[in-house]
């Protein structure tokens, strides 16, 4: 053997043995707080009204969100006059507490959270004024094409306005929020196929056309303040919808909630709201933890997130036929029986009525 590569197969067995004696380098993560957050609004409208718990590890800028629930804690609400309400933990949602459904909060009363934990930890919140909240006097729509950067193909969706008559002399904050949707869904179970690797054709009989419910996920919170509309009629955006290429192939329905809500509560929101809207890039500011109006009471400088609010609420529904959209995403195709989609039914809800 050359002794070039008697030399090179010595190094070889060398560094081998060397590597097999070198441990294993454990990479530890310094665990971050577990901020208490709380979420939850109560308003004039009856029950149940729901307040959530939850921990929120952080690990810096990489790992964000392992939220778990906060179960086991007595909940109760107070207003000014010494009345207490006592909220029960949903047992299906962990960290979900519920008011009775008979109770509504009184415009004008003052509402106080209050929580201890099953470690026994105290906390408050600041107490909250329930103001009332003009009427929805017109809930409407429009078509909203959104330029994806790189894309030729627009994103699109349905922005909802409402028309409001603003109180003169006093100043009001808003806030709306989106309830449940329902739209036809519509499916093509003749397409089947059977799973790989067959992949052979087994069309289904039934059933094209469900029913499908779902809390669509909030691309923005939608605010505003009247400095600019006092005592005026005026339309503001409640709302945005995504077209996810199924929801407005037919009929689509959706409730759009109004709350008139406190200044605290709309600085609260706003901060979130711009925290939100950052583009990502690496220039931005780190998140920042927004304090909200709950404290501890075994340590005032303990960092609580989240916020309870008290608010007047008016809710309107709309109902909306695809078909009368200026702009549809092209028609997204599910080969399989409607039934077998999350939360669909081939029954429309009993209080359907377009």
């Amino acid at each position: 053997m050359p002794k070039t590569e008697f030399l090179k197969k010595y190094i070889f067995i060398i560094i081998l043995a060397l590597a097999s004696c070198i441990d294993p380098y454990e990479v530890t993560v310094e665990e971050g707080l577990q901020l208490l957050t709380i979420e939850g609004i109560i308003t004039d409208q009856l029950g149940p009204h729901n307040i959530k718990l939850t921990r929120s590890d952080t690990y810096g800028s990489v790992f964000e969100g392992l939220i778990r629930p906060v179960a086991g804690a007595t909940v109760i609400v107070r207003d000014d006059t010494g009345k207490v309400i006592f909220l029960t933990e949903d047992n299906e949602n962990r960290g979900n507490y519920l008011t009775p459904a008979s109770f509504s909060g009184e415009v004008g009363r003052s509402y106080t959270l209050q929580i201890q934990l099953s470690d026994g930890k105290v906390y408050t919140s600041l107490p909250e004024k329930l103001s009332a909240v003009p009427p929805i006097d017109n809930l409407s729509y429009q078509v909203e094409r959104i330029p994806v950067e790189g894309e030729i193909n627009e994103d699109s969706g349905v922005q909802f306005l409402v028309d409001l008559k603003d109180p003169a002399d006093e100043n009001n904050f808003y806030f709306w929020k989106k309830g449940e949707s329902v739209h036809v869904l519509e499916t093509r179970p003749d397409l089947y196929t059977e799973p790989p690797p067959s992949r052979a054709p087994a069309p289904k009989d039934c059933c094209e056309v469900c029913y499908k419910t779902e809390k669509t996920s909030n691309t923005a919170i939608f605010i505003a303040q009247d400095d600019n509309f006092n005592g005026l009629s005026t339309r503001l955006p409640a709302g945005f919808v995504l077209d996810n290429g199924l929801r407005f192939v037919n009929t689509f329905r959706i409730d759009i909630s109004q709350f008139s809500i406190s200044q605290e509560a709309y600085r609260f929101l706003r901060l979130v709201k711009q925290q939100s809207e950052l583009s990502g890039s690496v220039f931005d500011p780190p998140p920042a933890n927004i304090r909200g109006n709950m404290i501890s009471l075994d340590n005032p400088d303990e960092t609580v997130l989240g916020f309870f609010m008290a608010a007047g609420e008016v809710k309107e529904r709309i109902y909306i036929n695809g078909a009368d959209l200026d702009f549809r995403q092209p028609r997204k195709i599910i080969a399989d029986d409607c039934r077998v989609v999350e939360d669909s039914s081939i029954n429309p809800p009993f209080d359907w009525n377009p």
